[in-house]
């Protein structure tokens, strides 16, 4: 059963929210970034709500005002980039997507306990105590699984041109 804050906040929500939306599209000249400054809002509000309960609208309106003015403040210190240009100079993301394939299919190909032993010990830098938790097994089958594992996929990569050779760096833990 939902409390009467989440039953008020809720109708508060449905009936003023289009109202609210409209006010900070206004003030960003975004839809994207309206949608954000309101969600922001009311997440600040809802936390609030027993103090703004009797003008939820009129606290909601000033934290629009002073969170857009915020946004401007950090815009003007640091200014927006386009993701992907750096130095003016766009990159093409095809390199790191075939990559990021290659990678993937080789982990596929290993058993499934040699690809958690990898993904665990290494992608997830997880410690060899943990990873034996997590694969119900002891540490020394973590290490021979990751031992095995990575020798496998220096096997598959090596075959790509794709791929720098893998060390294995992580192995005193």
């Amino acid at each position: 059963m939902r409390d009467s804050r989440g039953a008020e906040f809720d109708d508060f929500v449905r009936t003023r929210s289009m109202v609210l939306l409209r006010a900070a599209y206004l003030l960003t000249g975004n839809r994207h970034a309206a949608e954000d400054l309101l969600q922001e809002v009311l997440e600040q509000v809802y936390v609030r709500w027993r103090r703004v309960r009797g003008s939820p609208e009129a606290y909601a309106r000033r934290a629009l005002v002073n969170r857009s003015i915020n946004r401007w403040r950090r815009r003007a210190r640091r200014p927006e980039q386009a993701l992907g240009d750096h130095d003016g100079v766009a990159r093409d993301h095809a390199d790191a997507v075939a990559l990021r394939e290659v990678v993937v299919g080789a982990l596929r190909a290993l058993p499934a306990r040699q690809r958690a032993a990898v993904v665990f010990r290494y992608l997830e830098d997880l410690p060899i105590a943990d990873v034996a938790a997590a694969m119900g097994c002891s540490e020394g089958a973590v290490k021979s699984h990751a031992a095995r594992g990575l020798a496998r996929l220096r096997e598959v990569l090596a075959e790509s041109s794709l791929v720098m050779p893998i060390t294995d760096s992580g192995s005193s833990r």
